[in-house]
């Protein structure tokens, strides 16, 4: 299913996650490190350097590389996001919106929290160019835009029982839940470099513990007591799965299995197991009443974004910006 993920605070939508982008500074700079002008407000280069540089280490690490190809474009995207944060923090003090000093030195001391000692996180801070005052200003700045989108867009945002009945009734298949098995299993681990005699070591131990099941021992007490696998301290317990889970030769054996069957010896690339399915649910599409709250909370999701984007819109046609 799709709908996994809570609504939060619509300025998440469009303000930078403070821990990875606190860089924003609003003070002019010479002409010659101009990137952008907003209503006589400087955005400088390095300030759009800075936010790159942010976004690309965020991006390495994921573990992923931006192609030099699409470097103009995602530098343009984020000065776009650069303008329309200060498009939104003048929109909040035309609205006279102030933001509590205490909020600010909590949510400072939270982001201070995240690191295990002072030095630690002035070596953070220096890494990313911004000093302790531009972090302060940076969360007041977000707070505000936080509060100016909560008072003049998300406020009178709602889904009605019609809209998200109708949705559900259009998009089933985002509704369905795969089949699954609760299982329980046995490892005698073979390494991949293993040697014959290391196999067949490996091969006898299983079929001790074969043994052991037949004669009728509790299958989480023999787990306990022998598999190798990390499950072991809770009986072999694997909890629900779904096919593409588990390697191919495992999964294939567990939903071929009736509920309290143990199955034979099956190998695998980590070494013999032994498995024991405790219950299997069938394929099924969750009902609306399983799925209501969710599905209201993401429709209410998508309304915001479009909200925030069209009242953006709105400030940026109102607007003097100038790109350089």
């Amino acid at each position: 299913m799709i709908f996994t993920n809570r609504w939060y605070a619509v300025a998440t939508v469009l303000v930078v996650y403070l821990l990875v982008s606190v860089g924003t500074a609003v003070a002019q700079k010479a002409p010659a490190d101009k990137v952008a002008d907003v209503n006589g407000k400087t955005i400088s280069r390095t300030d759009l350097d800075r936010e790159v540089k942010l976004w690309t280490d965020r991006m390495a690490s994921q573990g992923r590389q931006l192609p030099p190809a699409q470097v103009p474009a995602v530098r343009d995207q984020i000065l776009d996001s650069l303008i329309n944060q200060e498009l939104l923090f003048q929109a909040s003090k035309k609205n006279k919106i102030k933001v509590d000093q205490k909020t600010i030195e909590e949510r400072y001391g939270s982001i201070k929290q995240r690191f295990k000692t002072e030095e630690e996180f002035k070596e953070a801070i220096a890494k990313m160019d911004v000093t302790e005052t531009t972090i302060r200003t940076q969360l007041e700045k977000g707070l505000a835009i936080d509060e100016l989108l909560k008072t003049k867009v998300v406020k009178d945002i709602a889904v009605t029982e019609e809209e998200s009945r109708k949705y559900y009734d259009e998009h089933q298949d985002q509704f369905k839940e795969a089949a699954q098995v609760k299982a329980s299993h046995i490892l005698i681990k073979v390494e991949p470099d293993a040697t014959d005699e290391q196999k067949a070591e490996a091969r006898k131990k299983i079929d001790a513990v074969q043994g052991k099941l037949k004669k009728g021992d509790d299958f989480a007490a023999v787990a306990k007591e022998y598999s190798e696998g990390p499950s072991n301290s809770r009986g072999g317990d694997l909890g629900f799965f779904q096919r593409g889970q588990m390697v191919k030769p495992f999964e294939e054996v567990a939903f071929s299995m009736d509920v309290e069957q143990v199955s034979g010896v099956v190998e695998t690339q980590f070494g013999y197991h032994i498995i024991k399915v405790y219950e299997k649910k069938p394929e099924s599409t969750a009902t609306y009443s399983e799925v209501k709250d969710q599905l209201q909370e993401h429709l209410k999701q998508q309304k915001t974004r479009e909200a925030v984007g069209q009242y953006v819109d709105g400030l940026r046609k109102k607007a003097k910006i100038e790109k350089f």
